[in-house]
């Protein structure tokens, strides 16, 4: 079985050192990097492409957990972001489940449930262990914007896609690799749980993403 390749992303060298030292015997978790504040976790990223990315929200120089999970957002899709922080206040956590961030822990956490942590949102699925209930979280999913999960860019490709774009004319309008597109596309269709195209057309006529015509 592939290790789960992860970055770690936060400015204290002995937090990053000693988890590190806590995934050095786990055979299933490979550590492939580390930053110590938001730019320079966006370009180790795109150096790794990790599977999974350990984030910090209170980090310096201006690009904190949240500005950095929308940046990862925008140049590299594909890594799914826990954020590990010793915030557990509702107003942070609402914040996280609003930017679609699969993953909420507490740097308390035990090894064990971190591992468990990490190959959940590996798999797919959303691993919040904090004070609220699963009930909240589904509470403050569902008051949420129009455009629940999505950034601009991704708002911008499923415009696109359901006009019709290729992934390389997508590409060349928003200038970006036609990779980085098809990445894109398959974090968009995870984050709002669809498999078929036409569910994404759907979407964007709801949302005024594009107009019927006629």
């Amino acid at each position: 079985m592939k290790p789960i390749d992860v970055l770690i992303v936060d400015d204290h060298e002995l937090v990053r050192r000693g988890l590190k030292l806590m995934f050095r015997s786990n055979e299933r978790i490979r550590v492939v990097s580390e930053a110590g504040e938001g730019a320079a976790a966006i370009q180790e990223a795109i150096r790794t492409s990790p599977d999974v990315v350990l984030l910090d929200i209170t980090m310096p120089n201006g690009l904190d957990g949240f500005l950095t999970v929308q940046a990862f957002a925008e140049e590299v899709p594909s890594a799914k972001i826990i954020l590990l922080t010793m915030h557990d206040e509702e107003i942070y956590i609402k914040r996280a489940l609003e930017l679609g961030v699969p993953g909420y822990m507490s740097k308390n956490s035990d090894p064990s449930q971190l591992s468990e942590g990490i190959e959940s949102v590996f798999e797919g699925k959303r691993y919040y262990a904090t004070s609220l209930t699963e009930e909240q979280m589904e509470r403050i999913v569902l008051q949420k914007n129009n455009h629940p999960l999505l950034t601009r860019r991704e708002l911008e490709i499923v415009r696109l896609s359901t006009l019709g774009y290729s992934h390389n004319e997508i590409g060349e309008k928003l200038g970006i690799s036609p990779k980085t597109v098809e990445n894109h596309k398959a974090r968009i269709m995870n984050k709002l749980q669809m498999k078929h195209r036409h569910e994404l057309v759907q979407y964007a006529l709801k949302n005024h993403l594009i107009e019927m015509e006629g």
